[in-house]
């Protein structure tokens, strides 16, 4: 069995707690956690499995890395404390483990990472053994390996497309979706997620990853936004109200051009209320889904919803995202030690999990 750690219990967390607990190679040693009132509960509670695992949470990190977990799951945000998670993990791979984990976008195209994050990583690995794979769902599978899969299906390839087409209004981190995103704020409001530059710090690594496996080079890599105002207030079950006039839906690509042309395209939609841009694309439930759309011959089209946590959407997609991650762990424990993307880490049947329930 292989000791892990999930370090953080929030959306990614709680799914990282039931994944590990789930999976028939490893054992759940350690939880860490930055909030004082969570230390002392127990994973099970936190990951909302409903009984108890007899691993109470804690905050002394230098304690769990001292004894030297050989995995860990870092599920603490990177969005707004990059500099911060670039340390934790650093530490992590110092200590010997396997890290993986979503909350460094650079990273998920770790030969093209700006230096001043991928050295000290590449240090950390040099000196401890550790390794790291960061991945996720959308930056992740749903813009690497599942459209490279499906491409594999054609007999002419003319685009690929993938989409992620999300209501917001049951996700439940306000402070992304409000201040990095936008939803709530007028229109002249500048969100970082949506600054010029930042899609593709973020997605360009996934189109990058896709060009090389397809053997194409990319000329260049450009961006389109587009935003829509509310037209009526609403109300949010898990963050409140969005007045009307603020903004309301997001639409934005970020283009993969290859002799001259968009052919490979990531590209999302995101709502705060399915009564917003009604004429753009939905999903086909109206709640969310990630989509793959091969234009060639055949034209494919695939569309994943994923639910948990109750049926909620954004928490169906944390949890693929985990699945990911926590299935790459004993792969990665088993290679050399080092830095590896989503082209290096295969995506496996669940062997050893088919029935098996966790709660």
């Amino acid at each position: 069995m292989i000791p892990t750690v999930v370090w953080g219990t929030g959306n990614v967390g709680r799914a990282a707690i039931r994944a590990v607990e789930a999976h028939p190679a490893l054992t759940l040693t350690a939880v860490l956690v930055h909030d004082p009132a969570k230390v002392g509960r127990d994973a099970g509670e936190l990951g909302g499995l409903g009984r108890t695992l007899g691993v109470a949470a804690t905050a002394d990190i230098a304690a769990v890395l001292a004894a030297r977990p050989r995995a860990v799951v870092y599920a603490a945000s990177g969005d707004i404390r990059p500099d911060d998670a670039l340390t934790d993990i650093g530490r992590a791979i110092r200590a010997g483990a396997v890290v993986v984990t979503p909350s460094l976008y650079p990273l998920y195209d770790q030969r093209n990472a700006p230096p001043e994050l991928r050295d000290p990583l590449v240090a950390a690995v040099a000196e401890g053994g550790g390794s790291l794979f960061v991945s996720g769902v959308d930056p992740g599978w749903g813009n690497d390996v599942l459209p490279l899969l499906v491409s594999g299906l054609g007999t002419e390839v003319d685009a690929i497309r993938c989409q992620e087409i999300f209501d917001y209004s049951t996700y439940e981190q306000e402070d992304s979706v409000r201040h990095l995103i936008g939803m709530g704020h007028p229109l002249e409001y500048q969100p970082l997620m949506l600054a010029e530059g930042v899609p593709t710090m973020v997605w360009g690594g996934q189109l990058r990853l896709m060009a090389r496996a397809l053997g194409v080079e990319l000329d260049e890599i450009r961006e389109t936004l587009d935003r829509r105002a509310l037209e009526t207030t609403v109300t949010t079950r898990t963050m409140g109200a969005f007045e009307k006039g603020t903004q309301g839906a997001v639409r934005f690509e970020v283009q993969g051009f290859v002799g001259g042309e968009p052919r490979i395209v990531i590209e999302h939609i995101t709502r705060i209320h399915a009564s917003c841009a009604p004429d753009w694309p939905s999903p086909p439930d109206g709640v969310g889904a990630h989509r793959v759309v091969i234009e060639g011959r055949p034209r494919i089209e695939v569309t994943v919803e994923a639910s948990d946590e109750g049926e909620n959407r954004s928490a169906g997609g944390n949890a693929t995202a985990v699945g990911r991650l926590v299935s790459a762990i004993d792969w990665l424990v088993e290679a050399e030690p080092g830095l590896y993307d989503a082209l290096d880490v295969p995506l496996r049947p669940a062997v050893g999990r088919l029935g098996r329930r966790t709660a």
